[in-house]
């Protein structure tokens, strides 16, 4: 089964036992899909799907370090609430262990030795992590694993 059709049943399910905080953000998750389906024209697979529920978990994180700041706590835990519904549909997190290896691996593969070989490990990293861990802490490994 897809995972676009997995989150319509967790939908349909979070119907029937009325819960309207899970039902709401499916229902967030669902617009997206339905938004990027409609203005590119295609079908989303489950690589697509991964990559826009990374994304979303994204914005959430943003939003509650921008709620926090100014004080707003009721709308940092809604964000919270969301991004909790949505792991549900990620994949398991990836450990340090495995992130360092896949770096390893990486830069094995392309030969990197500097800096300038950044993109290219990331290139390689990125469809690996995707919706598994932070690509942004990702970067700052790759970073302190090429300037060593």
């Amino acid at each position: 089964m897809s995972m676009k059709q997995t989150i319509h049943d967790a939908m349909k399910e979070a119907m029937r036992a009325k819960d309207k905080a899970r039902l709401g953000a499916i229902r967030l998750m669902q617009a997206e899909f339905k938004r990027i389906e409609v203005d590119e024209r295609i079908e989303i697979d489950d690589a697509r799907v991964l990559a826009v529920l990374d994304k979303m978990v994204k914005q959430r994180r943003d939003s509650i370090n921008q709620y926090e700041s100014a004080g707003r706590q009721e709308l940092a835990d809604i964000e919270i609430a969301e991004i909790a519904v949505i792991q549900d549909f990620l994949p398991a997190a990836l450990s340090d262990e495995e992130i360092a290896e896949m770096i390893a691996a990486a830069i094995d593969q392309t030969g990197a030795s500097s800096m300038a070989d950044m993109g290219k490990v990331m290139g390689i990293i990125k469809p690996q992590i995707q919706g598994r861990a932070d690509a942004g802490a990702v970067s700052g490994l790759i970073k302190a694993a090429l300037t060593s």
